[in-house]
């Protein structure tokens, strides 16, 4: 099935499953217009103080617990969450944050929730991953947003104090192009179910889940539209096997697993939804999800500032501390800065997920995208700072008589965030989708070469009467105007930079689908650019709100958010500034046709005076083709692991 996709298949799966209809005003959308609506930020959400006295609360719980209870060295060491600690989290409530009470959870605000996941991320990734896996993309929220309410009172209590989730989606030969997916959900003869057959790779929790969500193929059958579907299924199915324990550069103490599906069956209660529905769900569930990832990239922002400050203080070479040579001090301020513009990104973006009254979908995805990339470059820079010490492991550290920071962990730890929930190639495609998605309305058809000549004709007076309008909109707005956005002081001029480059942004976005129409698809590189700007403005954007909420929540500390919210804008402008110049003066062609040469084998003479450990095999397994006669061995030689005893 999956062999026989073609490009337009794989896309027109894609599409069909996105959200097409945007009911509720966005951000995001808008900025990618041209059209700054800071009015959709600011002023920022209050958070109810009875939510707020909740999530103190929790997070002073959750603190005490890892400081008294949970040893990181050990789970690095071992690499494996102790019995212990994962008993102590179902014990504090946090497998239950994101539940409605109603269902026996916490009911925790995204706020709060974003912190817990900071903080949890700052003693160990391994705590945070289980946790997220298991509430952003897990069961529990495919099943708040779409499932029944039988399936609701059923499994929601469940997951909130005892039962750990996983999300089986990818497969060997399946990652961001899920119309390759392999996996079988058969229909029963009966009507009473389905019978589930493949192989799932990379689940997270999914070593030790007790009930996961699987997505899988229906056949399209009488009486079955048939699609990609989301199915409940406890893991203690007969039919269920963990077959391997994924072991990483980092991320130590994950339970990731690699988990066959042989005939396992599945009763038609446990579809979530309608058949056909999985990937919309999956997206969907993904919209809020994925602030979890920029929440642990904040964290690990905020922990490198108190690292940095810490070493760069007390480290004395050539006379004076390292802190003060220019070298390192600039490396000090952008990580101070940018923890601080990552923190009011994700604020923003988590209010705004608490209220409701907006659509978040792209300031998600530019939160996780730009999250995970700033996060790297900051403990890289953390790296630098510390020197031989950064690259030096934690326990190593602590033998021979040094605090143990474990900043070689943190970058460990950080690479992943760049590829999984979305890698940053993928999410500029994503976001770049949704940016034209206006221009797509409206000229869609003249673009489509696929197209006859009366639909052409037709969409290019629709054009004409949009462009008529839009254009003439993007050439003056309140960033030419000295005294807009006074209410901001000093961070004022910030903001007239990004209403200014807003504009300038959807000129170039226009300028680019002029010069490359139909084949802009493919320069997913423009795209990119284009993506990055629209995120650095973003940030600019919730830096300068960010740092005016913190004057009225917390006014001791305004000046100092001034100072940092004005550093934060001035290193973003500076990046926005080389992204324009290089969205059409760039070496992109030269770049591609080079490494189409290299896939064609024409420099294969630079592998010369190599040996490449890695041997023989393939680069990417396959689904099973039939069901073994004997069953597989777990990763340490013993007995297959029974997903009920993994449970």
């Amino acid at each position: 099935m999956a062999s026989n996709v073609t490009e337009r298949d794989a896309r027109e799966v894609a599409e069909a499953a996105r959200e097409t209809e945007w009911t509720l005003p966005s951000f995001g959308k808008e900025l990618f217009l041209g059209n700054f609506r800071l009015d959709l930020i600011h002023p920022q959400p209050r958070v109810d103080p009875a939510q707020a006295e909740k999530g103190e609360r929790f997070l002073e719980n959750l603190r005490t617990f890892l400081v008294e209870h949970v040893d990181p060295l050990e789970i690095e060491r071992e690499a494996k969450l102790p019995e212990h600690v994962i008993q102590g989290l179902k014990d504090l409530g946090a497998l239950g944050m994101k539940v409605p009470e109603e269902y026996g959870g916490l009911g925790l605000s995204q706020v709060h929730y974003n912190r817990a996941l900071a903080l949890a991320s700052t003693w160990h990734s391994a705590l945070a991953t289980l946790l997220s896996a298991h509430q952003s993309i897990g069961l529990g929220e495919p099943l708040r947003l779409f499932g029944s309410e039988e399936q609701k009172r059923e499994w929601l209590p469940k997951l909130s104090k005892t039962h750990i989730s996983a999300f089986l989606l990818t497969e060997p030969d399946v990652g961001s192009d899920p119309a390759r997916l392999a996996t079988e959900a058969t229909p029963t003869e009966d009507g009473s179910g389905y019978v589930l057959n493949g192989r799932k790779l990379w689940a997270t929790n999914g070593a030790i889940a007790d009930v996961v969500v699987v997505m899988a193929q229906v056949p399209k059958s009488d009486g079955h539209r048939g699609g990609i579907s989301a199915f409940i299924l406890p893991y203690d199915s007969e039919g269920v096997t963990v077959e391997h324990r994924n072991q990483f550069m980092g991320l130590r103490g994950i339970e990731n697993s690699v988990t066959r599906l042989e005939n396992v069956f599945v009763p038609k209660e446990n579809l979530i939804g309608k058949e056909g529905q999985g990937l919309k769900i999956a997206l969907t569930t993904l919209n809020t999800g994925r602030l979890a990832l920029p929440a642990i990239c904040v964290g690990a922002g905020k922990w490198a500032t108190k690292v940095a400050r810490e070493f760069a203080s007390e480290r004395v070479q050539w006379g004076q501390p390292v802190g003060k040579h220019d070298a390192v001090a600039q490396k000090v301020a952008f990580i101070a800065a940018t923890a601080f513009g990552l923190e009011a990104m994700v604020d923003v973006a988590s209010r705004l997920a608490d209220e409701k009254k907006n659509d978040i979908r792209i300031e998600a995805a530019i939160a996780k995208l730009y999250g995970s990339e700033m996060g790297w470059k900051v403990v890289d820079d953390l790296i630098q700072v510390r020197g031989g010490r950064g690259y030096e492991t934690a326990a190593s550290l602590k033998a021979r008589g040094e605090k143990p920071v474990p900043v070689e962990q943190a970058l460990r730890d950080m690479r992943i965030n760049r590829i999984f929930e979305g890698s940053t190639e993928i999410m500029h495609l994503l976001i770049a989708r949704e940016a034209v998605d206006q221009h797509l309305q409206v000229a869609g058809d003249i673009l489509d070469p696929e197209t006859d000549l009366k639909a052409k004709a037709a969409s290019a007076r629709q054009a004409a009467a949009f462009y008529s309008k839009w254009l003439p909109s993007l050439v003056t707005g309140e960033g030419q105007k000295p005294g807009s956005f006074a209410e901001f002081g000093s961070l004022a001029h910030h903001l007239r930079f990004a209403e200014r480059s807003s504009r300038k942004l959807a000129r170039t976005t226009f300028m680019a689908m002029g010069r490359y129409q139909a084949g802009l698809e493919k320069k997913q590189a423009v795209l990119g650019r284009i993506v990055d700007i629209g995120a650095e403005l973003f940030a600019i954007a919730s830096a300068v709100v960010y740092a005016n909420t913190i004057k009225n929540e917390h006014p001791e500390r305004a000046e100092q958010a001034f100072e940092l919210a004005d550093l934060f804008a001035k290193h973003a402008r500076r990046r926005v500034s080389e992204l324009f110049a290089a969205v059409f003066a760039n070496d992109d062609d030269a770049s591609y046709k080079a490494a189409q040469k290299v896939l064609e084998g024409r420099y294969t003479w630079l592998e010369e005076g190599v040996a490449d450990p890695s041997g023989d095999g393939p680069m990417t397994a396959g689904q099973p083709e039939s069901v073994p006669d004997t069953p597989p061995v777990s990763a340490n030689g013993d007995e297959p692991v029974a997903a009920a005893a993994a449970g």
